[in-house]
């Protein structure tokens, strides 16, 4: 056994691809605690407030399936320093922003980099690790981003209240460099061997659909679903995704194996994932706001008081690798636990329940992430053969973070539109126009209440911020029985599909049982 291959090598290897990883989820955490501070500092609303989120994930889960193909041909580890390098451009440029659209333009390069950053390092872990010791690396690389959920919460706090958001980026630069050398350093090159050469057809074809179909989506929230340009962005958006099906059908070694629907256990991973993302992920962009607007606590109180529903995404993926459960069972547990704990966060804002019995559900909403973030990467790397590990990357990633997009898009549009029916009768009552009333409702919903509160009377201000408040609650319980309707859709697919027989398959299948199918 050579150096590269030694056990000791190995964990220092997965210790750096798992930090990688983890950064991506960092990001997005440090910036969920900050988007009130935001929002106040670029005097932006609840739309321009979802843009920061938008921007990132929009181009990040369009290019993940390229950026798979990308590292298989090309080389895992470059493809990783790559995206690092890109990361730590875009991360400057975001700190030193000073308006909404350079912020998101630069986050929109953020998820350029990202994509090779998931993509490669997933696929770096799945080509090293074999067997048990894949099983156990995935449930390191889920502990590690569990690691980044729980600091990224409190680390954010901390930055918005006392260095200024602009931080939450800026202190990407050192970490990317540090990472970038790591991976020099430890992490051996690798590829696909069989892979002729990229599919630039399919690269084409899917990201530009990508791309237009959820732009329309977010747009078809803020402009109206039957306007020209949503219309036209839905259109041509599905158009080019059925044209991606085609090209995938007639390429010798395609982006996207079409094969692999005929693997029931890629499909309910594929359906648990959705759950994942759309039930449980989302509520790190979403729970901070509730934490700031319900109880009126700092970013920095916002952060520790997340710890809840952070820790569990540390401890708990540590927990389960000791069982030897079923992957159809982990997954059915998590997407169950999920569902509850949305029920009940939903509840507890609907009767304006104080924080203890709300951390608790934190708590369990917490347990049902900790067990899906690394089971359900592991289910949808395992139906994948071990030669095509960046596209099994790829579409991964892919599906997460396109519904989590999806997710992110749909609940906020339901906790404003919810937010502004409940707010309008007092509105209306105080000879409020509903325009402006809106406005106020989305500016209140983003953080900003003082801009909210600004041109309400004095002695009015605390009735009218009560109402804002009773208004935003509701439009979380809402959002949170969507985000359960998602998960309890997801559990009962993925029991479908997710057949006993090929829960029980190994990870790592060959190549003869991916194209056959299970």
């Amino acid at each position: 056994m050579d150096a590269t291959t030694s056990p000791a090598n190995k964990r220092a290897i997965l210790f750096v691809v798992s930090t990688v990883s983890s950064l991506v989820m960092l990001d997005s955490n440090i910036v969920a605690v900050a988007l009130p501070t935001i929002a106040r500092s670029l005097n932006a609303d609840f739309g321009e407030v979802q843009w920061v989120i938008t921007a990132y994930v929009l181009p990040f889960a369009a290019l993940l399936l390229p950026a798979g193909s990308f590292s298989d041909k090309v080389g895992r580890r470059l493809a990783a320093v790559m995206g690092m390098a890109i990361f730590a451009l875009a991360s400057l440029f975001c700190g030193l922003a000073k308006v909404p659209l350079v912020l998101d333009l630069a986050r929109a390069v953020q998820g350029v980099g990202a994509s090779l950053v998931m993509t490669s390092s997933l696929a770096l872990i799945n080509h090293i690790f074999q067997g048990g010791e894949r099983a156990k690396a995935f449930a390191f690389w889920g502990s590690s981003l569990g690691i980044a959920i729980t600091c990224g919460p409190i680390i954010g706090g901390v930055i918005s209240s006392v260095f200024g958001w602009q931080w939450a980026f800026l202190i990407n630069i050192p970490i990317c460099i540090a990472l970038i050398a790591g991976i020099l350093k430890l992490v051996p090159e690798s590829r696909d061997p069989d892979a002729k050469g990229l599919d630039y057809a399919g690269i084409g074809t899917f990201s530009s659909g990508l791309f237009l179909s959820t732009w329309a989506v977010i747009d078809g929230n803020a402009v109206g679903w039957l306007t020209t340009t949503v219309l036209l962005r839905l259109v041509f958006g599905i158009a080019l995704l059925i044209a991606f099906i085609v090209v995938e059908k007639n390429v010798p070694r395609p982006m996207f194996d079409l094969a692999l629907f005929r693997s029931k256990s890629f499909v309910g991973a594929a359906f648990a994932m959705m759950g994942y993302a759309a039930g449980a992920q989302v509520l790190i962009f979403y729970l901070p706001l509730y934490l700031q607007n319900a109880f009126g606590l700092s970013p920095m109180r916002a952060g520790i008081s997340m710890l809840p529903f952070a820790l569990p995404m540390f401890l708990v993926p540590r927990l389960i690798a000791r069982f030897h459960w079923s992957q159809r069972f982990s997954l059915g547990l998590g997407l169950t636990i999920t569902a509850i704990a949305d029920l009940a966060l939903a509840l507890l804002a609907h009767v304006d329940a104080s924080y203890t019995p709300f951390a608790i559900g934190m708590l369990t909403a917490g347990i049902g992430a900790g067990i899906l973030n690394g089971e359900t990467a592991k289910a949808m790397q395992g139906a994948i053969p071990t030669s095509r590990a960046g596209m099994g990357s790829g579409i991964g990633g892919t599906t997460r973070f396109t519904v989590l997009l999806f997710g992110v898009a749909a609940l906020g549009a339901i906790l404003v539109a919810t937010a502004t029916e409940r707010f309008a009768p007092l509105a209306q009552q105080l000879g409020i126009e509903p325009l402006r009333a809106a406005e106020i409702s989305k500016r209140f919903s983003a953080g900003d209440a003082a801009a909210a509160l600004h041109a309400i009377p004095d002695d009015l201000k605390v009735s009218v911020g009560n109402a804002l408040r009773e208004a935003f609650q509701s439009g979380f319980a809402y959002a949170a029985i969507a985000a359960a309707a998602v998960a309890i859709t997801s559990l009962l697919l993925t029991l479908a599909f997710y057949s006993r027989d090929s829960a029980q398959a190994p990870v790592g299948d060959d190549e003869a049982m991916f194209v056959a199918g299970e």
